[in-house]
């Protein structure tokens, strides 16, 4: 057996020696009824402990390439090929080689901590339960009965919906669109998948802004995409940063989230959006505007959009109702050229054969009502108090020194202590005093920054929750 093992190489060494005598069964190499080394003397002969064998061992079993009979040793299986004999498929190398990436493990580990355990939730993007307009909607429900149609419907969605968003989008942001140039989706989530998958190829370059929620989305790494970072102050994203990277690189697309940024909170500045649709012009590059918080501004202040601006149509706009109504009702939307639109309305019929009738019922009937009008005024008052209730929190203790810019909507703070601390052994430290956040670096931001979601944290358990985090920063050695 001619193999040594790659050390440095990220793939168990178990795995390694599995997958080289596969591929010597698969060549014909190792013939059926092929007696292997013992577990001894092939870890003596690869210089690697003898679990390590087995664990190669079993897993060849476990897929029936191998059978091991005691006192005769490891065999190639006879029946390899036979018809007598069921293999397992090999899932673990099926997982490993599929082209989707999975989310980051610190993502998925808070993901699971939260849903696990009785943790106050700082950390989610969601809102919480008593945001969610739930007597509206069973008013709804009773007054209104369904009657619509059970079948499948329009490939871009509902149509008396798309009208209701065009109306909404027109009263609320000032954004004139026809209903053929509106793709309802499955939450914002899914209208950036359609459109990194449909529009952009493996190698294009896109540029997105730093620290930013796409960072945490392993959607451009699984497409095959360039990142470039956009640095952010308090005023957004500044212009000159795109005109430096342009210089260098040839930008496919910008994507940006120019009202209370997750997750900084901070706002575009007007002049900073008309020059940024100024170089979209003069460079030929589309922007995607993510905007799921623009509705929450607290003084009721909205806009304008970068797509209310656009007058050369080089925006494609994404909104939903998940930050600001229920993310369990799974409705987003992507305006755009109608070209491009029913090109992604094409991929989404392949997915999913459109949208499930009974959300976008119960959507239209909300977002055409006066229920709206009340819930999101609500929203806001209630949105406010719990960020003035995080802020007070964190300026009444001493433990915890940080910078943060007071967001005028949306849901998160973005803070930055003053201190070297090690982001990850605090969040452990945390979620062991029962309270979760997110670190700063999943936002690709460096590291001693961390995100709060005021949206999430039940009102009574906010300020409990700073408590146990000064607690955690403290008792983790960071304070």
């Amino acid at each position: 057996m001619e193999f040594t093992p790659d050390r440095s190489a990220k793939k168990p060494i178990y795995k390694q020696i599995a997958e080289y005598i596969e591929k010597e069964i698969s060549s014909g190499e190792f013939s059926p009824d092929t007696r292997l080394p013992s577990e001894r003397a092939l870890a003596k002969k690869l210089n690697v402990n003898r679990s390590t064998v087995v664990a190669a061992y079993n897993e060849l079993e476990s897929i029936g390439l191998v059978e091991r009979k005691i006192g005769s040793g490891t065999h190639i299986n006879t029946d390899i090929w036979g018809i007598s004999h069921k293999r397992i498929p090999n899932w673990g190398r099926y997982v490993e080689d599929g082209s989707f990436l999975p989310n980051l493990p610190l993502v998925q580990k808070i993901r699971t901590e939260t849903q696990k355990n009785a943790l106050i939730n700082l950390a989610s993007g969601e809102l919480a339960p008593d945001l969610f307009p739930v007597d509206q909607f069973r008013s709804i429900l009773i007054k209104q009965p369904f009657s619509g149609h059970l079948g499948y419907d329009h490939p871009h969605g509902n149509e008396m919906l798309r009208e209701t968003i065009s109306n909404h989008l027109y009263n609320y942001k000032n954004i004139c669109v026809r209903p053929e140039s509106i793709l309802i989706t499955s939450g914002a989530q899914q209208a950036l998948h359609l459109i990194v998958q449909c529009l952009l190829k493996p190698g294009d370059t896109i540029a997105i802004e730093n620290p930013s929620y796409a960072y945490s989305l392993p959607l451009f790494q699984s497409a095959g995409l360039r990142i470039l970072s956009l640095p952010i102050d308090r005023y957004g994203v500044n212009p000159y940063s795109i005109i430096e990277l342009q210089r260098k690189h040839r930008i496919r697309m910008l994507f940006l989230n120019p009202d209370h940024q997750n997750p900084t909170g901070t706002k575009l500045s007007i002049n900073r959006r008309k020059r940024i649709l100024e170089l979209s012009s003069e460079y030929g590059i589309p922007i995607i505007e993510d905007d799921p918080y623009s509705l929450t501004s607290f003084n009721g202040d909205i806009g304008p959009c970068l797509k209310s601006m656009d007058e050369n149509g080089n925006v494609v706009y994404i909104s939903s109702l998940s930050k600001i109504v229920a993310s369990g009702l799974r409705i987003g939307w992507i305006i755009g050229p109608q070209k491009v639109i029913e090109k992604l309305a094409d991929a989404k019929q392949q997915v999913d054969f459109g949208h499930s009738v009974f959300p976008q019922w119960i959507a239209n009937e909300f977002l055409g009502s006066p229920h709206f009008d009340l819930h999101i005024s609500l929203l806001r008052k209630h949105l406010k108090e719990r960020r003035d209730l995080i802020i007070s929190a964190l300026l009444n203790l001493s433990e915890v020194e940080t910078d943060f810019i007071v967001p005028e909507g949306g849901i998160h703070l973005w803070c930055k202590l003053n201190e070297q601390i090690d982001e990850y052994k605090l969040l452990d430290a945390s979620m062991k005093k029962g309270v979760a956040f997110v670190p700063g670096s999943i936002f690709g931001s460096e590291k001693g920054s961390i995100r709060f979601s005021f949206g999430r944290g039940e009102k009574h358990l906010i300020e409990e929750g700073i408590y146990r985090f000064a607690s955690a920063l403290k008792s983790s050695g960071s304070g």
